[in-house]
This record gives structure tokens, C-alpha cells and sequence, in this order.
């Protein structure tokens, strides 16, 4: 396993540098995306969508379903959440910002757009590794079989990640495999088992994730999630992924059926 450094800042564009990296990685990470106040802000929100969907008794938003988990005191907490932003002005107000924007430019020649309302919108994934916990890690997998599963052709996207919490190399966090989202339908379908493959890639690589920074992936590109050899508060990774996409226009809404690929990865994700 090998620890990539990255200096890249993140502005209103996309240098040819960071392109040039990008196109040939299928990976890339920005330092200091957000400020310590915009972090604080940001978990605070958080923490009211959970207290509020707790007390409503959701569980799902526009089909989706959210994901829950115990703390270290037993109590009930929300893991996965989606579609923040529709709930939040200070998180929709997020994914109006420049630097977000700029990003679609690493689909190259795709009409891209940030889905606040297609797919999971904004998601929050808030990891913690304690006995009964039901997200501590995330095995191999890439995010376009769900394309597949929606009856439709893979297309480009870029799953944006905007970091929360500090997460060193050596605590676990994101792994990926570079180049990987150059390969062919095969290797995308079946270059891994996916969700229930765990297990260490001498190809792979991670980074010091410091808390406001933000990565970016392929989506063709395998990536998971290490588990932290920490445990409890030492452990939690709270991120925020925002999908940039391509393709149909397709919204959500409160009767939107759960997808097909929920149901079978809330079987896997552990």
C-alpha cells in the first residue's frame, strides 16, 4: 500500500496540471476546500438532520433509505444520509460554490451537473468503528454498476468527497486503484467481488486526509473504504459526497421507488 502527498489547491478552475493528473489517476485530492468555521458549520448540521430525522421516525428520503447504527452509548443514530441539502440551507448554499462547479470540467468533453436531487443528492457517511456500529468500512467497489442496474449505459461521474474529520493513511480511510477508470466493462464488472472483497491491494493507495479537504474519483474508478485500526470517537470519518453526472436528467421525489442496487448493497455494506 502506498501513501500519495498532494498540494493541489482547489480555485474558480481547473489548472492543466490537475487535469493532466486527474485524466490519468482517476483520483485527486484538494487541500483545505473548507474552512475550520465551515467544517464546525457543516457538522452542525449533521447533527440537527439526524436529531430531526430520528424524532420524525424516517427512514428513507425520496426512496432511499437511510442507514443506522448504534453509538458507543446505544443509542440510535443515522449512518447514511441523503438528500441533506433539500433539508438545509447552509449545505444547499454548499453546492452552489464556484470551486464545485469547476470541477465538472474533469469529464472533459460530458455535460456535467451536481445532482442535488438525482441519485442520493448530497449524501453524508458518518463511518465509526465500535461494536455496534453497522458502517466501519467499505469493500471494493466502483459506483457505476448502478447505471446498469437502472437499465441504462454506464456514464461518466465524479463522486466528490468533502472531508469532516481528520483521517491519516495509516487510520484506515479512502483506498483507490489508479488508472483503474480506464478499464474495460469486464474489469469493471467483475475486476473485484464487490462490497465483500475487504481485503488489502498491493496496487492500491490513500493520503492524509485532513479535515475540510476534498477528493475526487472516477466513477469507474475501484476504490473502498479501510477500516480504522482505531476505535470509537478516534475512528469517526464523517464525509459528504456529492455526485457530479452525466446523462438523462432524472429527479427524485418523495414516491420515488427505492432503487434495486439499495436493496442489495444494504445487505453488503458492513
Amino acid at each position: 500500500m502506498n501513501k500519495w502527498n498532494s498540494n493541489f489547491k482547489l480555485g474558480d478552475t481547473i489548472t492543466v496540471e490537475q487535469k493532466e493528473f486527474f485524466d490519468k489517476n482517476g483520483v485527486i485530492v484538494f487541500r483545505n476546500f473548507l474552512t475550520p468555521k465551515k467544517v464546525s458549520l457543516y457538522l452542525n448540521e449533521l447533527h440537527r438532520l439526524e436529531h430531526v430525522w430520528l424524532a420524525e421516525g424516517r427512514d428513507k428520503i425520496n426512496g432511499v433509505p437511510l442507514k443506522f447504527g448504534k453509538d458507543e452509548q446505544h443509542n440510535k443514530t443515522i449512518q447514511r444520509l441523503c438528500f441533506t441539502s433539500l433539508y438545509s440551507d447552509a449545505l444547499h448554499n454548499l453546492l452552489g460554490d464556484e470551486r464545485l462547479k469547476a470541477l465538472i470540467a474533469l469529464l472533459g468533453p460530458y455535460e456535467g451537473r451536481i445532482a442535488e436531487n438525482e441519485k442520493d443528492g448530497l449524501v453524508i457517511n458518518n463511518y465509526i468503528n465500535i461494536p455496534n456500529s453497522t458502517f466501519t468500512q467499505m469493500g471494493w467497489h466502483t459506483d457505476s454498476p448502478r447505471d446498469l442496474f437502472l437499465g441504462q449505459k454506464i456514464m461518466p461521474m465524479l463522486n466528490v468527497g468533502i472531508h469532516l474529520d481528520t483521517c491519516l493513511f495509516e487510520n484506515g480511510g479512502l483506498r483507490v486503484l489508479p488508472g483503474t477508470h480506464k478499464q474495460n466493462i469486464l474489469q469493471l464488472l467483475f475486476g473485484k467481488k464487490y462490497f465483500v472483497d475487504y481485503s488489502d491491494d498491493p496496487r492500491e493507495v490513500g493520503f492524509d486526509i485532513f479535515a475540510g479537504d476534498l477528493t475526487v474519483h472516477d466513477g469507474r474508478t475501484w476504490h473502498r473504504v479501510k477500516q480504522s485500526p482505531l476505535v470509537g470517537e478516534a475512528s469517526r470519518r464523517r464525509v459528504m459526497y456529492v455526485p457530479i453526472i452525466t446523462g438523462k436528467f432524472k429527479p427524485k421525489h418523495e414516491k420515488s421507488k427505492t432503487p434495486f442496487y439499495h436493496r442489495f448493497t444494504s445487505a453488503v455494506h458492513h
